[in-house]
């Protein structure tokens, strides 16, 4: 059943398998559930909003232009007292004396208010980071919290899979087992028929009759839950299709011997890496937290007008530009507890990288030994099948011969049903064991 050899953890010859068409209808409907599974929609929906949420972080990059306008009207309050008559009155006193004239005027005292009143202000503001880490660390952050968007859609895409394959193995476990019980039907009410004909002949007693009647029961009842069980397999089989839970399922009859090579390979396993992306997240956090200790530089700019009265002419006009510089000194070692949190983030999430990579390894190996057990398993109940099947004809000829009574015959019978279950059983279980082992081994190829 199987073999070590060196540098291999383990080569595996399978005594089941669809080739051709079989595995083509299986991949075909692993296709369909991809395609057409809600859940991935759901998520694929989560990776755009992550895409989008990439582009906003990107955008800040870029300058920031906005139309800005105020009117204020003011009155009362604070003002500004210019002594304007007390500075020029004596100047313009002599020189009236001096012209022997009034040309110059008396004026008064000016209280100017602080608040402008009547006064408009129009302007195009333009700001833009120059320096500024955290932003820089941010776009970086948003770009692998988009990748772990994306791990984690492979990651419920394995499962499906997994869930698929079972799903359509023990559908065909099912179909299997209804053919199975119809052929012992259709023994058993020959049985009934020639022993009710035996039995007016008085070649055989009523026992024989009546024990017949009961087989001929027990596997109509037998039959009718293999039929509801494949019914249920179809329904739930679909559901994972996300078809009408009816539709019908293509199945192939042909059995091959194919071989399967698998090695350990949990590095490849999406779990891991979506621990790793969080590492990496949690490590441009810790970045992002200490450019906190880092100055920021940006640039800004107004192009507007502004005057009292609504006038608009060329002295209305105005720009005003600058650098902003903003160095964090001190802020009571806030920024340092949060390095200090950042930090046992970090050393949990590599305790469970550790774990994690036991958990799988651990999976593995549970699942490479149960394929072995049930390889082992359908080994010897194939075996067990065809020594049933010839002794069934030996006891069915000595029946016929006189030389063997019904209850041998009826027994022989039961060991060929029965072990032929527990062949399809096991056939599919190992099957089913495949499909477990090949997703704690993140081998199936979903491209």
């Amino acid at each position: 059943m199987y073999i070590k050899i060196k540098n291999l953890s383990l080569v595996l010859l399978l005594y089941l398998g669809f080739l051709g068409h079989a595995q083509n209808h299986l991949d075909r409907y692993i296709k369909i559930g991809l395609t057409n599974n809600e859940v991935i929609r759901q998520k694929s929906f989560d990776i755009n909003k992550s895409l989008f949420a990439l582009k906003e972080a990107q955008s800040l990059f870029y300058p920031n232009v906005a139309l800005v306008g105020n009117y204020t009207i003011a009155d009362g309050g604070r003002t500004i007292d210019i002594p304007i008559g007390d500075m020029l009155n004596p100047v313009y006193s002599t020189l009236n004396q001096i012209t022997t004239s009034s040309t110059f005027p008396q004026l008064q005292n000016q209280s100017v208010l602080i608040n402008p009143n009547n006064f408009y202000d129009v302007k195009l503001h333009t700001t833009m980071p120059l320096l500024n880490y955290e932003i820089i660390y941010n776009k970086r952050i948003k770009m692998q919290q988009t990748n772990l968007q994306k791990i984690e859609l492979e990651v419920y895409k394995r499962e499906l899979v997994k869930d698929i394959k079972i799903a359509y193995y023990k559908y065909l476990q099912s179909v299997e087992g209804i053919r199975i019980y119809e052929n012992a039907l259709s023994i058993v009410k020959e049985n009934q028929r020639i022993n009710r004909s035996l039995f007016k002949n008085e070649k055989i007693n009523r026992t024989a009759v009546l024990r017949s009647d009961n087989e001929v029961k027990r596997i109509e009842a037998n039959l009718e839950v293999a039929k509801n069980t494949s019914e249920n397999a179809r329904s739930y089989f679909n559901f994972l299709l996300n078809r009408k839970l009816d539709s019908e399922i293509e199945i192939d009859e042909n059995m091959e011997l194919p071989t399967e090579l698998t090695t350990e390979n949990i590095t490849a396993r999406e779990e891991l890496k979506q621990l790793y992306q969080a590492k990496e997240i949690n490590d441009n956090v810790f970045q992002m937290t200490r450019s906190n200790w880092f100055p920021k530089l940006s640039g800004f700019a107004d192009l507007g007008f502004q005057d009292f009265d609504f006038k608009l002419d060329k002295s209305s006009r105005y720009y005003f530009a600058g650098l902003s510089l903003e160095w964090n000194i001190f802020s009571g070692n806030k920024n340092k507890y949060k390095l200090k949190q950042v930090d046992e983030d970090q050393k949990k999430i590599s305790s469970q990288i550790d774990n994690v990579k036991q958990q799988l390894l651990l999976q593995y190996e549970v699942s490479q030994n149960n394929l072995r057990s049930a390889l082992e398993q359908y080994d010897s109940e194939n075996k067990q099948k065809e020594t049933a099947k010839k002794y069934n004809e030996d006891v069915n000829r000595l029946y016929k011969e006189g030389l063997a009574i019904y209850i041998e015959l009826l027994d022989a019978q039961n060991q060929v049903v029965n072990t032929q279950l527990n062949t399809n059983i096991a056939l599919y279980n190992s099957w089913i064991a495949y499909a477990e082992l090949e997703r704690a081994n993140a081998s199936f190829n979903l491209n």
